[in-house]
């Protein structure tokens, strides 16, 4: 396979957009929910609404031009063609930063933070926080090719994407992740390669082990009664991707309205929203990461990372340097206590008052000056 980096000009045919509209316009609706919240799903009131601005009022040409101007490029790693966003910084000691989404998320995520990242001046930042920026889509999500052969688990993603990074130029970086994006990263930091100088994580999973120590406080009490609730009643989506993601697949890459409630229904569980999604994000924000799995038709081959990976992850210590941002609403939280078993050499810890799972997006301000207190040592 080549080596070489191509420029990627995306540029989606009318004819597809045409056929989401007829699509949407020719849903057969179910009845609506028998109770007056959230926990049989997304109501049906909101899934409307939602459908209804994608169908007469969103812009997807707007989309297209901001991923157009960022900078999309492809190249070929480990025998599969990966999409990535190369955003370079015109602050020559800039630090080069790789940055992973997760599930149901995409390179949208960034798309906030991009511009304080790389030009911190222009937004009011020093020069000396600048980051060059790398943001690739996971394979099998987004514009990245869809494996046709089993095997690409979260470590082969990490070497993968370590590659790309060489390939860049870069021979000194750091990195950064959420969701299945802090599983990469930590693996990345598991490798121990002299070139990754540290990581950042904004979803540390580092809970006690059976027959641990009991919980100290009531903090470490509550996490692992959040951790229970999750397990018990937001985890579904998770076996259902980890055991049959073709079967799930046909309905998500036929249906825009079933891709879009299945994502739309985890914007609401796991953002710091008070209930509502709107609170946080535009319907412009949800549907330009939705459409990121509509157009390429990614339901049943971004559900196989669960297949490839959801078995557990390695337990061992990490001693290169790590920062942990804690934001309150994410699917997983720790203390510092528990994380500092895993991870020996953490260089930043901070606990915030807001935000949730989907950080970069939610809180974007908030989350780059957390990248930026982060590495400032490492520079």
């Amino acid at each position: 396979m080549s080596a070489a980096i191509e420029p990627f000009h995306l540029h989606v045919e009318q004819e597809a957009l045409d056929d989401l509209a007829r699509r949407l316009a020719a849903t057969r609706w179910p009845e609506r929910e028998t109770v007056g919240d959230w926990s049989q799903g997304v109501p049906l009131a909101q899934v409307q609404a939602l459908c209804r601005y994608w169908q007469e009022d969103y812009d997807w040409r707007r989309c297209e031009a901001w991923l157009n101007g960022i900078g999309q490029y492809k190249t070929d790693l480990d025998g599969l063609s990966i999409h990535f966003l190369h955003k370079r910084s015109p602050e020559p000691k800039a630090l080069p930063l790789l940055i992973t989404h997760g599930w149901p998320g995409s390179v949208i995520e960034f798309h906030k933070i991009i511009g304080p990242l790389t030009d911190p001046v222009a937004y009011g930042g020093r020069a000396e926080d600048a980051f060059h920026v790398v943001a690739p889509s996971l394979p099998g999500y987004g514009f990245s090719g869809k494996p046709s052969k089993a095997g690409w688990s979260v470590p082969r993603i990490a070497r993968a994407w370590c590659e790309l990074m060489q390939r860049l130029g870069y021979q000194r970086f750091v990195a950064q992740g959420g969701d299945w994006g802090s599983a990469i990263t930590t693996t990345i930091a598991r490798l121990g390669l002299p070139e990754v100088l540290g990581v950042h994580l904004n979803m540390v999973i580092a809970l006690p082990e059976p027959g641990e120590a009991e919980p100290v406080d009531e903090h470490e009490r509550a996490i692992l009664a959040t951790e229970k609730r999750f397990r018990s009643q937001g985890y579904g989506y998770a076996r259902l991707q980890a055991t049959r993601p073709q079967t799930i697949g046909y309905g998500l890459v036929d249906s825009p309205v079933g891709q879009a409630a299945w994502i739309y229904e985890k914007f609401h569980e796991w953002t710091d929203c008070a209930g509502d999604p709107l609170n946080v994000l535009t319907f412009d924000d949800l549907l330009d990461n939705i459409m990121l799995y509509w157009l390429p038709g990614t339901g049943a081959s971004s559900a196989r990372l669960y297949w490839e990976s959801l078995r557990g992850f390695p337990a061992d210590p990490i001693d290169i340097p790590i920062a942990c941002s804690i934001f309150p609403k994410d699917i997983y939280t720790t203390s510092r206590r528990w994380a500092e078993r895993k991870y020996r050499n953490i260089i930043h810890w901070n606990e915030l008052e807001k935000g949730g799972h989907f950080a970069a997006f939610e809180q974007p301000e908030l989350f780059v000056n957390e990248l930026r207190q982060a590495f400032r040592s490492l520079r």
